[in-house]
């Protein structure tokens, strides 16, 4: 690793209010004073995620591609030319579509809007529901990206009729008939 791959990989914060500096700034945009000595903090990495394809949406791909699909944006090639808001907006319009209202939180009775981080949430704990297992867990663990296998342990609810079943097999009598 160079230098300069570990320059690109840091931000620099004012250490009076904190607001981001750019490499060669001598004033701080937020607090408007002389800059000293800034914080350097590392950019935090993005995580590859891996997801399975079946064979008909590769299919579907590469007569995109056949098309004229892919697009060049600063000399790259992107398969799909969106932004993160754009995709956010199509979530929210096909949501409009399928009439699906607000998503309620059962447990806190809260009510939030269909956007793709609840979609991803709802899609985890379905998930988990149909294999909560070491393994499964893992396989979404990856899926979803989660450094951590404690943040994906998260999804796994447990309902109080669980609960219940649990204890009443732990103090169950193995010698009554």
């Amino acid at each position: 690793m160079t230098i300069e791959h570990l320059k690109a990989r840091i931000n620099l914060y004012c250490p009076s209010c904190g607001a981001r500096l750019s490499k060669t700034a001598n004033f701080c945009p937020g607090c408007g004073k002389k800059i000293e000595k800034a914080v350097a903090k590392e950019k935090e990495q993005r995580r590859v995620r891996t997801l399975p394809v079946d064979p008909d949406t590769l299919d579907m791909i590469s007569k995109y591609i056949d098309h004229g699909g892919p697009i060049s944006i600063n000399g790259k090639q992107i398969l799909f030319g969106l932004t993160r808001e754009r995709a956010w907006q199509i979530v929210k319009e096909c949501a409009k579509r399928a009439g699906l209202g607000d998503l309620v939180n059962p447990e806190t009775g809260r009510r939030h809007h269909v956007s793709p981080h609840k979609l991803r949430d709802a899609f985890a704990v379905h998930a988990v529901k149909l294999d909560d297992s070491g393994d499964g867990l893992r396989l979404l663990q990856e899926h979803l990206g989660h450094a951590s296998f404690n943040t994906t342990a998260k999804y796994r609810k447990i309902s109080g009729q669980e609960s219940k079943e649990w204890y009443g097999k732990l103090w169950e009598d193995k010698d009554k008939p």
